[in-house]
């Protein structure tokens, strides 16, 4: 087990450039199961997730070549019978999107319910619905089988929820469908949007795109080609609440600006200035962190929402944040009913937090931060945590590291450039 020293206070500045996005790349990545001409995809972050996609689809039988350090090819040419029952398969949820460019790519394979973050409940069953809206049929046993005996048809799709891997799943399957799908109360977030332009590169027909009404006209042949990942704008947000938090002065280059609207403004609510410089963003190291509450001289209130809302991903780095600005914050997160659970750490460092219930937490800043021995709980909260830890006082420690190796690639080497002062080093199991 690896774990982070970081001594806090220490001021980051320079210039840093985001990563690939982790879940585009997990998307793209699950779409190339269907191709069977090669196809390149660069920008692609290396992290355990990613990664992880990567050998699943070797395993599946996809051809893959490393062409750069992040350029890789795939060709599934060669798919036949399927069975995702692994160890590998169970780790991360991003796999569940596996099984709509499979099922309708061979019409039949075995899986497990996935893993991934314990942040709270996680559904499939909008997945399992728009499946079988589709054609698919589910048998539920040790080894669940998927199939589509008849083939998978256009279909009218209503969403219980506006999830994203339901979405991306109900895409890929209904372009290569029979007929015209339509999906009813879409997700819309940057990557749903990005899966759908990079099959329309390919020859698929989706329209709507950046909606929540999607109209895919199924069955067009896919061709191969080229796609470059996008910057991760989680990434970008994680790094202008380290600016902020170290009173440091922070270029980020290629910062998907465009994915920014609603990040910079509930940063901006928290008195955290942010400049647009072309593809770039500034974060200049003189902040007020002041607090502008709602009017009528209410609380700010933070609430995660379906894009183009909030991102309920990053609510956990917005939290930290809170607790360096001098006012009142109320975040509720409405998604996940564990993912503010990581609060008590906090409160251990100094906080002044109070949990209302598992989806909302009353912020009072600014607090003095100190050192603490911490665990990461998740990716996000992982982040989180580790921004609480540049901005207090004194020595942390971050353990379960490795699930901030699953979202944030080798974030400790890029941080050290910036001037942090962070080992990774090896620790040793209690007892």
């Amino acid at each position: 087990m690896e774990k982070f020293i970081i001594e806090g206070g220490r001021r980051i500045q320079g210039e840093i450039e985001p990563r690939g996005s982790k879940n585009e790349a997990l998307a793209i990545l699950s779409a190339t199961a269907m191709l069977p001409e090669k196809t390149t995809i660069s920008n692609i972050p290396l992290i355990n997730d990613v990664l992880l996609m990567i050998e699943l689809l070797k395993a599946v039988g996809v051809s893959v070549e490393r062409l750069d350090k992040r350029t890789f090819t795939f060709q599934a040419d060669g798919i036949k019978e399927v069975n995702l029952c692994s160890e590998a398969f169970r780790k991360i949820r991003g796999s569940l999107m596996l099984l709509g460019p499979l099922l309708g790519r061979i019409g039949k394979l075995k899986f497990p319910l996935p893993g991934g973050d314990k942040i709270g409940r996680r559904r499939i069953d909008t997945h399992v619905y728009a499946l079988e809206k589709l054609g698919a049929q589910f048998e539920w046993d040790k080894e669940n089988l998927v199939s589509a005996p008849d083939g998978l048809s256009g279909a009218d799709i209503l969403l219980d929820e506006a999830s994203v891997t339901a979405t991306e799943n109900a895409i890929m399957a209904a372009v290569q469908a029979v007929g015209t799908t339509t999906i009813y109360h879409a997700a819309c977030e940057p990557h749903v949007q990005q899966l759908c332009h990079f099959l329309n590169q390919l020859g698929a027909r989706i329209e709507g795109i950046g909606s929540n009404l999607l109209t895919i006209h199924g069955g067009n042949r896919l061709s191969g080609g080229h796609y470059r990942i996008t910057s991760d704008y989680l990434e970008v947000g994680g790094f202008v609440g380290l600016a902020a938090l170290t009173r440091g002065e922070l270029l980020i280059r290629q910062a998907a600006v465009p994915h920014l609207f609603q990040i910079r403004r509930v940063f901006s609510r928290l008195g955290i200035r942010t400049e647009i410089r072309g593809d770039d963003l500034f974060v200049p190291s003189d902040q007020s962190l002041e607090i502008t509450g709602d009017l009528g001289g209410n609380i700010l209130k933070i609430e995660d929402s379906p894009w183009p809302g909030f991102p309920a991903d990053m609510t956990s780095v917005a939290l930290v944040v809170a607790t360096q600005c001098r006012g009142e914050v109320l975040i509720h997160e409405k998604l996940f009913e564990s993912r503010l659970f990581f609060t008590d750490r906090l409160i251990e460092m100094g906080a002044k937090i109070v949990l209302c219930d598992p989806h909302r937490a009353l912020i009072i800043g600014p607090s003095q931060l100190h050192g603490s021995r911490l665990s990461s709980p998740d990716i996000r909260a992982g982040m989180a945590l580790l921004v609480a830890a540049m901005a207090a006082k004194g020595q942390s420690e971050i353990q379960n590291i490795v699930q901030i190796d699953r979202g944030y690639e080798k974030i400790d080497q890029r941080l050290k450039k910036l001037g942090a002062c962070i080992e990774r080093i090896n620790s040793k199991p209690s007892g």
